[in-house]
């Protein structure tokens, strides 16, 4: 394994997906819970990481209280929607604070382009459903100023933005409100992560001229796996608006709990986009296992051999990181 760990080391490893933050863990302490934090993303050679901020539960919108009591979060910071999000996004703030300078959020091309520069870990962060700003479009901005750069619309239920490709939500379109929040995303330069949105939501978002769309998370389709895995034909939307489609590591949405069938949605993916469409989208931290194998993101060089085996380097690269590298650098701004 040590030509695949050198490997790691030299190339920008990214990761379009962990919801580590909700966990209320130290993340600049190696932990033996969870899947991510700062020790073992070095570890594994992770320079770009996206880290979402979740403020409702699964998929009973009252859970999330509950679950954030149990991880011990401050009374003041579980009371709604939007202080939950303020409170995780402060708390990414202290923990790059408190790094040693080994990480810093990248809110813009700069930022990302000098992180990578000086070796450190680029935090990327973005929000998981648009109810966390409680109907107040102005909100968005707030969320701009302190560094989140992109937001999916809907999670794991409707809200009053849209809909959700949960089970039986009725495959929503986007709402007037849904509308207002995507014009301001643009006007911002938020991208949209559309990794929980329903078919009729997807279209919506699809139709508007100058909004940049990513996916975060998602399996295909066409590969077999679950209920929110993206069509082919969206697939080749994202391509052709120069986005980045994450693949998941969760069995769930894979078919099988194999490494195996992460390398099977990733070919797939791209055979339909592109080598330079497809990237890492593994839900760490998101209340689902990972394949056989793999413990935490220490084990990423798992992935990485198999796909090895099977394509050259530079394809390799580009799932790896590569992509991603570059749609946020043509996408943060700045």
């Amino acid at each position: 394994m040590g030509d695949v760990n050198e490997l790691h080391q030299r190339w920008c490893i990214a990761d379009g997906h962990a919801d580590s933050l909700m966990w209320n863990r130290d993340l600049c302490v190696r932990s033996d819970e969870g899947h991510v934090d700062f020790p073992r993303l070095r570890e594994a050679g992770v320079k770009l990481q996206c880290f979402t901020i979740v403020t409702r539960g699964f998929p009973f919108i009252g859970g999330f209280p509950v679950f954030a009591a149990w991880r011990g979060w401050p009374r003041e910071a579980r009371a709604s929607e939007w202080t939950r999000a303020l409170w995780q996004l402060e708390r990414m703030a202290e923990f790059c604070q408190r790094s040693g300078d080994t990480v810093r959020v990248a809110d813009s091309r700069q930022v990302l382009d000098d992180n990578l520069a000086q070796g450190r870990l680029s935090a990327v962060l973005g929000v998981e459903g648009g109810h966390a700003i409680e109907g107040k479009v102005e909100r968005l901005a707030e969320l701009h100023r302190r560094g989140v750069r992109f937001m999916g619309l809907t999670h794991l239920s409707n809200n009053d933005l849209g809909g959700s490709s949960f089970p039986m939500m009725g495959n929503r379109g986007l709402t007037t409100l849904g509308h207002e929040v995507m014009e301001e995303m643009a006007r911002l330069g938020l991208s949209v992560d559309v990794a929980h949105a329903s078919e009729r939501t997807l279209e919506n978002l699809f139709s508007h001229p100058s909004v940049r769309y990513f996916c975060s998370h998602t399996g295909v389709r066409a590969a077999g796996g679950g209920w929110r895995n993206l069509s082919d034909a969206s697939l080749r939307f994202i391509a052709d608006r120069g986005g980045v489609v994450g693949i998941i590591f969760a069995p769930v949405y894979l078919g099988g709990d194999s490494v195996d069938d992460v390398v099977r949605h990733i070919e797939h993916a791209v055979d339909v986009m592109g080598e330079e469409g497809v990237g890492l989208g593994s839900d760490y931290d998101g209340m689902v296992p990972l394949p056989k194998g793999m413990k935490d993101v220490t084990d990423l060089r798992l992935l990485t051999t198999a796909l090895l085996r099977r394509h050259p380097e530079s394809w390799v690269e580009r799932v790896m990181g590569g992509n991603f590298r570059r749609f946020f650098q043509s996408t943060l701004g700045g």
